[in-house]
């Protein structure tokens, strides 16, 4: 399907996509002044981690927390 085939705009992959993104950044910047880390610090270790990895994958389900949550999530596995 192109974009413009979509019933639902929110659901094409570059929406979708765009949307996954502002999370992620949201995350990172929670991260970054929980941790007291420059933000770009907090992204590379955000996406190198597992939460990040559940975060894409659909069938976790974790992509539809909020971002603090998705951030404490990240610092327990850390702390594991």
């Amino acid at each position: 399907m192109t974009q413009n085939e979509y019933k639902d705009p929110t659901k094409s992959p570059v929406i979708q996509e765009i949307i996954m993104a502002n999370h992620i950044g949201a995350i990172a910047v929670i991260l970054s002044e929980q941790l007291d880390i420059e933000p770009i610090k907090a992204l590379q270790l955000f996406y190198e981690s597992k939460t990040c990895e559940n975060l894409h994958n659909k069938a976790t389900g974790l992509y539809l927390l909020s971002d603090r949550y998705i951030a404490d999530d990240f610092i327990a596995e850390k702390r594991m």
